[in-house]
């Protein structure tokens, strides 16, 4: 046994999984080593002993992820497929959120985190809630000991106190204000301690209680939050596909799911070919290419390295979608736009020979068939985890429902790049009858006060950063809403058509 990734391959595996003798560098050639690691890992948890041979390891290779560039194969839509969305007449609205104009220096950070600030204290008040609540915090130390009375501030602080309660600093312009959230207070939305401890820095919040040392000794908490309310549904039975992270040029792009989806789309596919018909709508919430210079080392884990190129791979698989199909395409981290949110749409140059595709701004509002869609690729998710208990990578739902009830797409500072414009364009101003990202890799879906959250997942398989995280995504699982049932299901293909 010779060369480099195989010593490599040995090593990392540790006496785990022992490889045979007659292994050559050859038989695992091309194959992306964290993957092949990750694979043979997981196949072989809990075994003793096992001893791989080249036969049985160039099977495993050739799912780790081969070097090659997709080739996108022309598929014909199949004899006799019936596609109830074709009957059905496009109908939809788009508004985009595009950055705002900025300039240099901190007035516009100051004057977007005040109209951050003054939107969600508006939504707050808009719930029925402004009796006894003061205009500002600096009011406060005008009342005595014992006053009840509320306040709506922006989290400067928040602390344990030895006691283990919850110490939390509000601001507004007027002043600062501490408020004392204990472990025994209860009201009469349940623990309130417990949801203060989700708390995080720069959230906007209101709360009651009564004024101790010019402190709240706080005994109700108020997230700007969405409603409960109804999601709207159509009169038509067609149906609304989600998909993200699709990473075309990374060598871990699933191409024969994506093709095998491509496929079911056009009636080749015997399994769930009733709903393939209903699809009349795609959204495709970031990543779609995996682009160029996104992380330190990218180059040597992509099969196409031109990013135009990338892009090019993209619309020819879009070209095998039905045309009756609209398809409506949005950037993330990986994609050829700016990094900052709100993200414009990618170039109108790419998808000028499709007519059936929409470039929007990441996020847009999506009005399909009369359902709400709020796309957005989720970058901010990353911090909610890290910030937020109970969130994690494992279910994107709850850092995605902490997202709703804070009403804005990346709400903790520092934890994602934005546009310091003089308006804040994350904040949710129109509350969405589905709330759709990506990022995570992972599927999701939830229903959150009537908004149902989908997490469409990816089309790449385990990359090596994800297997030092100990994160497993969940490829090639296409999340479909109908708008006429509410129904949401989840088609794997993994498995489908086999």
């Amino acid at each position: 046994m010779g060369g480099n990734h195989l010593l490599e391959l040995v090593t990392r595996l540790n006496g785990k999984v022992m490889i045979s003798s007659d292994v050559t560098e050859a038989d695992i050639e091309g194959a992306d080593i964290e993957s092949l690691i990750a694979k043979i890992t997981d196949k072989y948890a809990g075994s003793t002993g096992t001893v791989l041979g080249g036969k049985e390891l160039r099977q495993i290779a050739g799912g780790a992820g081969l070097v090659k560039e997709p080739v996108q194969v022309e598929i014909i839509k199949a004899a006799g497929f019936r596609a109830e969305a074709k009957e059905s007449e496009s109908m939809f609205t788009m508004r985009e959120v595009q950055p705002e104009h900025t300039t240099p220096g901190v007035g516009d950070f100051v004057a977007h985190f005040q109209d951050r600030f003054h939107k969600l204290k508006s939504i707050i008040r808009s719930y029925g809630n402004g009796a006894g609540m003061l205009n500002s915090i600096d009011s406060v130390k005008q009342y005595a000991a014992g006053r009840d009375l509320g306040i709506v501030g922006i989290v400067y602080d928040k602390a344990t106190t030895g006691k283990g309660n919850l110490l939390v600093t509000l601001e507004d312009e007027s002043g600062i204000v501490k408020v004392l959230f204990t472990q025994q207070t209860r009201g009469a939305e349940g623990n309130i301690f417990e949801s203060a401890s989700r708390i995080a820095k720069d959230d906007v919040i209101a709360v009651r209680g009564k004024v101790w040392n010019n402190m709240i000794i706080a005994n109700r908490l108020q997230w700007p939050d969405v409603p409960v309310h109804q999601p709207k549904r159509s009169e038509d039975d067609v149906a609304i596909a989600f998909l993200s992270d699709i990473h075309i040029g990374h060598k871990l792009f699933l191409e024969r799911q994506f093709t095998k989806f491509l496929e079911w789309l056009n009636g080749h596919v015997d399994s769930r070919k009733e709903l393939a018909g209903k699809i009349k709508y795609l959204v495709l919430a970031g990543d779609v290419a995996e682009g160029i210079g996104v992380y330190p080392e990218q180059q040597r884990e992509l099969a196409i390295d031109d990013i135009d190129k990338q892009y090019g791979v993209l619309f020819d698989f879009l070209e095998s979608v039905p045309d009756y199909i609209e398809i409506f395409a949005l950037p993330g981290n990986h994609d050829a736009v700016q990094r900052a949110e709100p993200q414009p749409r990618l170039s109108n140059e790419l998808a000028k020979r499709l007519s059936n595709v929409h470039l929007v701004s990441n996020p847009s509002y999506l009005t399909l068939h009369g359902v709400k869609v709020l796309a957005y690729h989720g970058a901010s998710l990353d911090s909610i985890i890290r910030n937020v208990p109970g969130c994690t990578y494992g279910n994107p739902a709850e850092p995605m429902k902490e997202i709703l009830k804070r009403r804005h797409l990346s709400p903790i500072y520092g934890g994602n790049v934005f546009v310091p414009a003089a308006v804040d364009s994350l904040v949710i101003d129109e509350v969405p009858d589905i709330l759709h990202m990506g990022h995570l890799h992972k599927n999701a879906y939830d229903n959150y006060h009537g908004t149902i959250v989908i997490n469409s997942g990816t089309w790449q398989d385990r990359t090596g950063f994800q297997v030092k995280q100990g994160h497993i995504p969940s490829p090639a699982i296409l999340p479909v809403y109908e708008t006429a049932s509410m129904r949401t299901s989840m088609v794997d293909f993994n498995s489908i058509g086999e």
